[in-house]
């Protein structure tokens, strides 16, 4: 029999979360069958896959009838229909959740994108969603924007779990780790338990090249003669130098002294978690970003295809201390093309 890629994934200390939520996968029991035979210890949602879940089955419309029945309004119904499947997902997941000792086991639910900068009703969201899911094993998605930094302290300081979204910089992700840190210290000094909160910072990969390549097509196909060579060279590297340098940060950072002084308290780290690594060029084997980014207490959030296609054909294996050195000269020759990647990542922040 074939050794499943997923179960080493989990040996080599890398999380995979299942990137994708409906209503049949918890009731009819595919859900516990990915937990037991592939080590699944978590899943992340959206509303955009909550709204491709409800506009293409059929499944949401005895609940849609029974919560129309009470005179909720289509925002407010379809955030009821979100809160019941995560609670419901969070229960399968709850065994998952004790036996990692509050380290795994997290269903992720996300604010209002609307709301991504606009620090006190995302703080507001946030509560009130923690509160209508009630569930331990359960984060609250934020996006990792400028506003979005201090609303994510504000929410870990009172007991919050979160999964800080759309991060695409190393500085941006340095921000929401020092927020994190800060967090923890101010509940250590109120002499508040930091031991049970959990946090994971988002970070995504293609979405850097789709943009990234984008740019340098342009500049190998009517750029300079002498740039178009070096343009051409740089496609398809720059999404995962960039997660292997935010991973380089994520280990200075839970080090030294201070580190050490909240790990004793009982505070964990907050584990990068890879977003976004389906391939969305052709160009790239379907299994590229899976690939290169393992990498020990982290977490990779697949989207089924993906999920299904690493379990026959991965090959685990750490990679994500390779080359590191050819990371950062990936960034200098991309800035030499006049590509910054500060602006790159402002960009894709306000995509969302």
């Amino acid at each position: 029999m074939t050794a499943n890629a997923l179960k080493k994934l989990e040996e080599l200390g890398q999380s995979v979360w299942y990137d994708y939520i409906r209503r049949d996968l918890y009731q009819g029991g595919e859900l516990r069958r990915l937990i037991q035979e592939d080590g699944l210890s978590g899943m992340t949602s959206n509303p955009t896959i909550f709204q491709k879940a409800i506009a293409e089955t059929g499944l949401y419309d005895d609940a849609i009838r029974r919560l129309s029945g009470r005179g909720l309004a289509a925002g407010p119904l379809f955030e009821a229909l979100e809160v019941e499947d995560v609670r419901a997902a969070a229960d399968v997941f709850r065994p998952v959740f004790e036996r990692a000792g509050g380290d795994d086991g997290f269903v992720s639910i996300e604010v209002n994108p609307a709301l991504s900068h606009d620090m006190s009703r995302t703080i507001d969201e946030a509560r009130r969603l923690w509160q209508a899911c009630d569930r331990p094993n359960v984060m609250v998605k934020i996006p990792g924007t400028s506003e979005g930094v201090p609303a994510i302290r504000a929410c870990l300081a009172e007991g919050i779990n979160i999964n800080i979204t759309l991060l695409f910089s190393v500085a941006r992700h340095r921000q929401v780790m020092e927020a994190y840190l800060s967090a923890m210290v101010h509940r250590a000094a109120a002499h508040q338990p930091a031991d049970r909160i959990r946090s994971v910072a988002s970070f995504f990969v293609s979405r850097v090249d789709t943009l990234v390549d984008r740019k340098l097509d342009t500049l190998a196909s009517g750029g300079p003669e002498e740039r178009r060579p070096r343009a051409r060279a740089l496609r398809g590297k720059i999404g995962i130098a960039n997660a292997r340098l935010a991973y380089e940060a994520f280990e200075q950072t839970f080090a030294g002294e201070r580190w050490a002084a909240l790990a004793a308290k009982g505070v964990r780290r907050q584990r990068p978690l890879w977003a976004s690594t389906s391939t969305k060029d052709p160009a790239y084997p379907p299994l590229y970003y899976v690939e290169a980014l393992v990498a020990p207490d982290s977490v990779d959030t697949m989207p089924p295809e993906t999920y299904a296609l690493y379990r026959k054909e991965g090959k685990p294996q750490v990679r994500i201390h390779d080359d590191l050195a050819g990371a950062r000269e990936a960034f200098r020759e991309l800035a030499a093309l006049g590509i910054e990647a500060s602006a790159v990542g402002d960009e894709l922040e306000k995509e969302g």
